[in-house]
């Protein structure tokens, strides 16, 4: 970008930051009776051309025991965009109803904007207003603007401090992706050693635990100043419900199929109610689409995947029946059967489609998880296998999505994942089991916020053995920073001090550069 346009986001960054202080301290008298609403902050997200989303969720008491935020009632909520900082020049206004339906969260579509500009948004509801947020509309569908981006994953509240994301916020991105265990659904025991800060409660299962999990973390500073800084795009993984579930099967198999959808749709239910999504991600009972596609202009086009809602079962189950995800021998059949699938068969079209139809000069596919294959070695008898709750469990997927790009000759694909809490940079073979050939797309997996990484030396040491990982490291926290242009992909691997420092500062680990109509990724 030019010195004039990023001078001109200096001067909104500073505008912005005065408008929340204000707005964030002005407003905490109590009125109506209520304590001040919007302690969960305020979010946009799915941007397009003409608009976003807007999203707050009035909860004065965040963690009440109900999960209703200390609401009892339906509350009109006005809300205004403006095209200034100090929200003087107002261009779009409305009033909603948030009802006890969807905890008193609001998601109102924005629409009738100026594409590719930035605009600022806040609410207002019994008697208190709303930080004010900034958001930005997506380029018009022929512009070839260039962008920064950012994405993260694996962000545990009893792990430490979320000073990735206030890092994040600080470099101004454009658009942000979170990309899998927003939340942790499960919870350290007191004694474990391993508690930086309690969740205060055991682990989440119904919609009340849920959405009191969501608000905790919502509660979050750091959180929230990423969501009032750009508007975002979300997926999950699986931690956002239960650690290791596929589609209906819980891991743990004493829990029937009728129970775990039942917890599903609770979790599914307070994932919508806190996050910016549109309608079409309004969840009916344990069914909720989150996959969708996103274009950036012609610069880019966003392929947003959920990995968990339609999966098969999981592969190669254990003699106990634990469905918990392990490492398989190789000779497991589950591993490469056709007739198995990680996304569902309806998702696997929507994708192949999406690739035919793409002109975008970048293709990112933004998911949960590292797609490159993994020999790994067994703990127990060093055998080499594969990590079955990713796509190494659900190759004949993986095969037939890679023969996609290629068939559908789609325009720089770029592979984002998460999950795995360490930084991984990868070539995807067309034939992931053959080194030689041809490369078809880039991996980049980011660390994770807070979560504990796996072991740094053993995973070194199978590194030999996977010649296509150009890097890996589990040791640091963080997220992935991204500038995309029309002949380029530059990314920063960019890693925190220390988790357990809400003050810890931040550093670049690594970079990289991806060249358009070159796969791979090369190092800086």
């Amino acid at each position: 970008m030019s010195g004039e346009v990023d001078h001109g986001r200096r001067r909104v960054l500073a505008g912005l930051a005065v408008a929340t202080t204000f707005s964030i301290l002005s407003p905490f008298a109590r009125s109506a009776g209520v304590d001040y609403p919007f302690t969960l902050g305020v979010a946009s997200g799915d941007p397009v051309p003409d608009g976003f989303v807007i999203w707050t969720r009035l909860a004065p008491l965040f963690n009440a025991a109900d999960g209703q935020g200390g609401l009892r009632h339906a509350v009109a909520v006005r809300w205004r965009v403006a095209g200034d900082a100090a929200m003087t020049r107002v261009v779009r206004q409305g009033e909603v109803m948030a009802s006890e339906r969807w905890g008193h969260s609001v998601h109102v579509e924005v629409a009738g904007l100026e594409a590719g500009r930035p605009y600022w948004y806040q609410f207002e509801g019994l008697g208190a207003q709303s930080p004010v947020g900034q958001s930005r509309t997506a380029p018009a569908l022929h512009a070839m603007a260039s962008a920064r981006l950012g994405f993260v994953s694996c962000s545990h509240w009893e792990r430490g401090y979320f000073s990735a994301y206030r890092h994040l916020a600080q470099e101004q991105p454009d658009l942000v992706f979170f990309l899998g265990d927003y939340i942790y659904d499960s919870s350290y025991a007191a004694d474990s050693g391993k508690v930086i800060r309690a969740h205060g409660s055991a682990n989440a299962v119904s919609l009340a635990d849920y959405r009191n999990r969501y608000a905790l973390y919502k509660t979050d500073p750091d959180l929230q100043a990423l969501h009032a800084a750009a508007p975002s795009v979300a997926t999950w993984d699986d931690h956002e419900v239960q650690n290791d579930y596929a589609s209906r099967w819980s891991q743990d198999p004493k829990i029937p199929v009728a129970q775990f959808l039942r917890q599903r749709a609770a979790a599914y239910q307070a994932y919508y109610e806190h996050m910016p999504l549109r309608a079409s991600s309004i969840p009916k009972g344990p069914d909720m689409r989150i996959h969708r596609r996103l274009d950036y202009g012609r610069l880019a086009r966003f392929h947003v995947l959920d990995g968990r809602q339609y999966r098969s079962e999981q592969p190669c189950i254990l003699a106990n029946g634990s469905h918990q995800g392990h490492i398989a021998d190789n000779l497991c059949h589950d591993l490469r059967d056709p007739g198995r699938t990680m996304l569902g068969w309806q998702q696997e079209a929507w994708l192949d489609q999406g690739f035919a139809q793409s002109k975008a000069q970048w293709n990112i596919i933004a998911q949960d998880l590292l797609v490159a294959p993994l020999t790994q070695r067994d703990l127990t008898n060093h055998k080499p296998g594969r990590w079955t709750d990713g796509w190494d469990g659900y190759m004949a997927n993986r095969s037939r999505m890679l023969a996609s790009l290629e068939r559908n000759r789609v325009n720089n694909p770029v592979f984002w994942g998460g999950d795995i809490h360490s930084f991984w940079v990868t070539d995807l073979h067309v034939d992931g089991n053959d080194p030689d050939s041809r490369v078809v797309a880039t991996e980049f997996v980011g660390t994770s916020v807070t979560s504990d990484g796996p072991p740094f030396d053993a995973f070194s040491k199978i590194l030999p053995l996977n010649p296509h990982v150009k890097f890996f490291d589990s040791r640091q926290r963080g997220y992935v920073s991204v500038r995309v242009q029309e002949d380029k992909m530059l990314t920063d691997l960019r890693v925190i001090t220390d988790p357990r420092d809400p003050a810890a500062t931040v550093s670049t680990l690594k970079s990289f550069v991806v060249e358009s109509g070159r796969p791979g990724a090369i190092a800086l």
